[in-house]
Formats: C-alpha cells, structure tokens, sequence
C-alpha cells in the first residue's frame, strides 16, 4: 500500500501546506528546508512543536486500522507512507517505510543519531544527549533527497507485489507519484481510494471516489 495525506485527513490532521499549515504568515515551503533551519533554527522548531501538538490530539482512524490489519493477514504485505505523522505506527503498522521521515523522530546535526521523541512540548533547542550538537526533526525537507534505505526498499517491493493500493494521495509529487507505474509495469494489478480523481487514474485498474476511513475497512470483509 502507498498512502498520502488524505488518510491522515481523516483523523482530522491538517496538511501543512497552503492556507491549512500557514503559521505566523509563513508557509511550510519557507520554514521546512534546510536553509531555514540554518538561518534560524529555534524559529523551525517552533513551527515543528505546533504541529507536534496539533498531531498530538489525533488519533488512528479505521483505515489505518484496517492497514494494520490487513499487515497482520498477509506475511507478504509492506506499506509505504508519505505521511510524517506517526498514526500507521499507533495503528499497529510496523512493516512500512516511512519515506518523508517521523514527526516523533529527531536526528542529531553531528552524529547523525535517530531517535524518538514524544515531547509535547518538545524543549528548545533540543540537543543530543550522545554528543550535544542541535537535534533537528527527522524529516526529509524540501531540497534534500529521500533516504537512500527507504527507496530501495520501496522499489524491491514494487516490483514484486501482486497489489498495490494507493491510498489519499495526489498523485502529483515525486517519486511518489511514480510508484504505481513501477508496479504496473512489474505486473501488479493497481487499485486508488481518493476523494478525486488524480493524474495516476488513468494508468490504474480501479479507482474509487470517497473517504480512506470509509472504503479501506472494507478491504477486510470476505468476499
């Protein structure tokens, strides 16, 4: 399965993006980079706490549960997710790449230490416990490139699944985007949930219009 922000909508998280993560009058575009983060870091961290504690009162909702479920049926089963918010997780998800990184996961600026952290409030400016050096969120940002580990991993599993879901996403960023053509091109038959139609439902088998929270449980029920 490939998930996006739509199912994550769900449990009421907001995007981030646009009018919906507009915070002091700045954009995420300007605050989630590398170079903001240098210019000013206790301004980025700032941004990241609110949102840790907007995520912080959501909960799974039944799709991600169903996710879980459906992981626990199939030995086989592996989902990738674009989403940061750590819900899959909560949900009982463990099998998963995590391709755009954790909210609840800080990486140290020396060492490169990863590792969790659920405060709420998170202390500012965090710093590594390991070495002292400045935490910053484990996120990818924009400009920098996804883990080399999770794509990889995410190709090799494209490439040999008989299904693949995409589920609440746009279709529209890369390389994300991309992944349903991997899978169709290795063979796999292609199915989309999404509220709209996106530029990948074309290329797909079936595509569905409604909520993830709605049709993805019915994934469990016997045929």
């Amino acid at each position: 399965m490939l998930t996006g922000a739509g199912i994550s909508a769900d449990s009421g998280v907001p995007t981030f993006r646009g009018a919906e993560g507009l915070w002091k009058n700045f954009r995420a575009e300007d605050l989630a980079t590398p170079a903001a983060f240098e210019r000013d870091p206790r301004l980025v961290w700032e941004w990241y706490n609110w949102r840790r504690e907007l995520i912080a009162t959501k909960q799974p909702n039944d799709a991600h549960k169903a996710i879980a479920e459906l992981e626990r049926r199939s030995p086989d089963f592996w989902l990738i997710t674009q989403n940061v918010d750590g819900l899959h997780r909560d949900a009982g998800s463990q099998k998963l790449s995590e391709i755009h990184g954790n909210i609840w996961k800080v990486r140290c600026t020396g060492c490169r230490a990863v590792e969790n952290n659920r405060d709420v409030p998170i202390s500012i400016l965090p710093s590594c416990p390991r070495c002292g050096s400045l935490l910053r969120p484990h996120i990818v940002w924009f400009g920098e490139s996804l883990f080399a580990e999770d794509l990889d991993c995410c190709s090799k599993a494209l490439k040999r699944c008989d299904i693949l879901l995409v589920i609440g996403t746009s279709g529209v960023v890369y390389p994300a985007a991309g992944f349903a053509s991997v899978a169709k091109e290795a063979g796999a038959f292609v199915g989309e949930i999404n509220l709209d139609p996106t530029p990948q439902s074309a290329l797909i088998d079936v595509s569905l219009q409604g909520r993830a929270k709605d049709l993805v449980p019915l994934l469990l029920d016997p045929i």
